[in-house]
């Protein structure tokens, strides 16, 4: 084999893992925003299901670490197990129904940060009074810097789960996009504020998010969802080289309850377009 097919062969396989790890992201940001007909249409849909099995089964062959220059087996103990995740949540998804999912997600997440299960990143931590603001602030950047601006017609924080996963989902769309027309530049731009991300926010909370939401949903959509979600996040800290985030995190104190940008504004509504 010449060294051009060799790396011709090595940038297809690069493309195809990239999609697989973005279908993931997608699919997991569909399942976590408010219920509505048209998420529900999509999760359903054949071809999501079979996006989703077929991504949690091809990405554990990957490998561990920044794959350009490390290498070893993805999955090493048999407690991360996504494809079995993976299959357990498909089989959810036959008996969803919108009314019940508003349901549990009213239950689970509640009118407030402060739900059974909170799914905003900044609430997360003891950093302190004016940790929380900060931690927005640099959300929002990393959106502004790819061209993402916040949709009025949306009420969420920048910082919400499903935003942050969707916002991984557009990264690896854009860095799937580079490999295959040859642009080194935007590869290594993209690739780079990818596990930039990972390692300063959703990496951060995301695992201790999906713990916490299977603890409270244990045989439903919602935690299945959370099931996975906590694996892959292992698997995406493990791929790109960088610290697993904690099982679990203590939420910052409820007397920092309203400080700048937690309160509600126009930084607060969130949902990515550009």
């Amino acid at each position: 084999m010449t060294s051009a097919k060799a790396a011709s062969e090595d940038q297809v396989q690069a493309k195809e893992t990239t999609l697989y790890r973005s279908a993931l992201y997608g699919a997991l940001s569909l399942a976590l925003h408010h219920p509505t007909s048209d998420t529900l249409a999509a999760l359903g849909s054949d071809k999501t299901r079979t996006a989703i099995l077929q991504a949690s089964s091809l990405l554990v062959a990957g490998r561990s670490g920044d794959e350009r220059n490390l290498a070893g087996p993805l999955v090493e103990d048999r407690a991360v197990n996504p494809v079995s995740r993976a299959e357990a949540w498909v089989k959810t998804f036959a008996s969803l129904s919108l009314d019940s999912l508003l349901g549990v997600h009213g239950r689970l997440f509640g009118h407030t940060p402060r739900g059974a299960v909170c799914p905003y990143e900044a609430e997360y931590g003891q950093e302190g009074l004016f940790q929380q603001p900060q931690q927005l602030a640099s959300v929002l950047e990393f959106y502004r810097a790819f061209g993402l601006t916040v949709r009025q017609i949306q009420r969420e924080r920048p910082d919400h789960i499903s935003c942050e996963l969707e916002f991984q989902e557009f990264l690896l769309q854009k860095e799937a996009y580079a490999l295959e027309h040859g642009d080194d530049s935007m590869e290594e731009a993209t690739h780079r504020a990818t596990r930039l991300f990972l390692k300063e926010h959703l990496g951060r909370f995301g695992r201790a998010f999906g713990s916490q939401l299977k603890k409270e949903d244990p045989e439903g959509f919602f935690g299945k969802a959370g099931d996975l979600l906590a694996d892959f996040m292992i698997l995406e800290c493990r791929r790109l080289g960088i610290e697993v985030g904690s099982s679990q995190l203590a939420l910052r104190s409820a007397e920092e309850e309203c400080v700048p940008m937690a309160c509600a504004g126009e930084s607060d509504l969130v949902q990515l377009e550009s």
